[in-house]
């Protein structure tokens, strides 16, 4: 189905862009967005009737700043802003990413404040409308002067170059805005500048990371759930006046779902007054801490990506209501890479805790259940590799999380001598999402296979609903087979957001 999005009358929401990215999307601007587009452009139109000299729209660039460009000359000036920053390398983005890409750099470009026309901004809406999505090579921005060389690739198809999916096809510019009923257009004063310049590239990366991390976490609640009651493990941890006393929001509703979700378990039921163990181990007991943990830095993340989505972050930038342009820095990508950053470490941790949980279900030493989580253990090796599979997953994760954002390179003969390296910290973060699913993908099999071993004991009505849902994927493992296929389709129920009930309430973008 697809949704349209007005653009202008409200901020974008989390929920919104969420949309974007699964698309497809018609967008439109309101009217006072268009009232302050046409006013930017007029007031681009000002300066140069006037004779002022200003960055970006008859100056050179960077390091060229102060080299003064005839009148006769800024439509060239334009395309070859367009034209020699489009160097960038890689694998090219996805059509999902390409495509909020787009619309971040509509709802920019809506608020009037780059001097960018009417018609310009039409054609660029009318690209994603139809499902014209440049091919954008993946790296080559370090996030500061804005995503200069992912930009210049989408804004190149804007002007007939280069090379963009259209209904399942690669096709060159020209081909695909003509099959789409599009023309090319010819730049005008400050609009190359204005397309270039922004952030857009690593925030939309970095909201489609915090997407994938969201249905991760949700998954991951389920799994722990899961695991708790395959192994036997007590509630009590989980009682709101532990975490009442402490404070912090995101523990508290963890341990609300926890408690929610393991309502109602028989199987809790059949341990609770007769159990010999003290203390779970802190995989299951810390839950509410460790999850609530990450779900507070997962939302303050979110929180500084949807204000990006909704900021200007062009330079120089046009007020319209005094007619002043303003060089300045909002280019700079710093908020999107230490939000990229902390998404890194969520989603190192939600893999690291719930490997732990695996690591449990499949040693007999640790539980009540075979060893391996197999009949004949020795015969079978059961879940044995898993769990080394799952390992493997979590060390790579870990070595991803290095923190982008303290990484700077000065770049543009050191005029731009602090970057934010932004959009390759929000790139990862779709590789280590990916892990992360099949690292809870694993337990969640592992999990179930758990319950299985206490049957004909139920666990909650919720819990029940999550072991269907893994049950869809596989079948219960009785003998040794060939594993993988059971966890790509445990996988790929995760990946999917077949967990995300289990956490709705809690999430962002809810």
């Amino acid at each position: 189905m697809t949704s349209h999005i007005e653009i202008g009358a409200a901020p974008l929401t989390l929920s919104q862009l969420r949309d974007v990215l699964n698309g497809p999307v018609q967008i439109s601007l309101s009217g006072a967005a268009w009232a302050n587009v046409e006013k930017g452009a007029a007031t681009v139109e000002a300066i140069l009737r006037e004779g002022r000299t200003v960055y970006g729209i008859n100056t050179g660039f960077g390091l060229l700043a102060n080299t003064s460009i005839a009148p006769d000359d800024l439509e060239t000036l334009q395309k070859n802003l367009v034209l020699s920053h489009a160097c960038g390398v890689g694998e090219p983005l996805s059509e999902d990413v390409t495509r909020l890409l787009m619309v971040l750099k509509i709802a920019s470009l809506s608020k009037g404040a780059s001097g960018i026309r009417r018609r310009t901004l039409e054609t660029l809406i009318g690209m994603v409308n139809a499902g014209v999505l440049p091919l954008i090579p993946s790296k080559g921005s370090v996030g500061a002067s804005g995503d200069l060389a992912p930009l210049a690739h989408m804004s190149s198809v804007l002007i007939g170059v280069g090379e963009a999916h259209y209904q399942g096809q690669v096709l060159d510019a020209e081909t695909a805005l003509s099959k789409a009923g599009l023309e090319p257009i010819v730049l005008g004063p400050k609009e190359g500048l204005a397309l270039l310049n922004g952030t857009q590239c690593s925030t939309a990366l970095a909201l489609a990371g915090l997407f994938a991390t969201e249905d991760v976490f949700a998954a991951a609640i389920a799994a722990g759930g899961l695991s708790t009651d395959a192994l036997k493990g007590s509630d009590a941890p989980f009682d709101h006046r532990i975490h009442a006393l402490r404070g912090q929001p995101g523990q508290i509703d963890v341990a609300r779902r926890l408690r929610e979700i393991l309502s109602g378990s028989a199987i809790r039921e059949s341990h609770r007054h007769d159990c010999s163990k003290v203390q779970d181990p802190y995989s299951l007991r810390c839950q509410p801490q460790v999850m609530g943990a990450t779900l507070d830095v997962l939302r303050n993340a979110a929180a500084i990506l949807e204000r990006e989505a909704n900021a200007v972050t062009d330079n120089p930038l046009v007020f319209i209501e005094d007619g002043d342009v303003i060089s300045g820095g909002n280019f700079h990508a710093e908020p999107v890479a230490y939000a990229a950053d902390q998404i890194a470490m969520v989603l190192c941790e939600i893999g690291n805790i719930s490997e732990r949980r695996t690591s449990i279900l499949v040693d007999p030493k640790m539980s009540e259940l075979p060893a391996f989580l197999v009949k004949e253990s020795g015969l079978n090796s059961g879940f044995m590799i898993a769990q080394v599979t799952a390992a493997a997953l979590v060390a790579e994760n870990r070595m991803m999380a290095h923190p982008c954002v303290i990484d700077t390179v000065p770049t543009s003969a050191n005029q731009e001598d602090h970057v934010s390296m932004a959009t390759h910290g929000a790139r990862r973060l779709l590789d280590m999402a990916e892990n992360t699913a099949n690292v809870v993908g694993i337990e969640l099999l592992a999990a179930a296979q758990g319950l299985d071993f206490h049957r004909p004991l139920t666990s909650s009505p919720e819990l029940e609903q999550a072991y269907a849902i893994v049950r869809e994927a596989a079948a219960p493992y009785t003998s040794d087979h060939y594993f993988a296929p059971d966890i790509a389709r445990a996988t790929q129920g995760v990946r999917a957001g077949r967990y995300r009930p289990f956490a709705a309430s809690l999430l962002p973008s809810a």
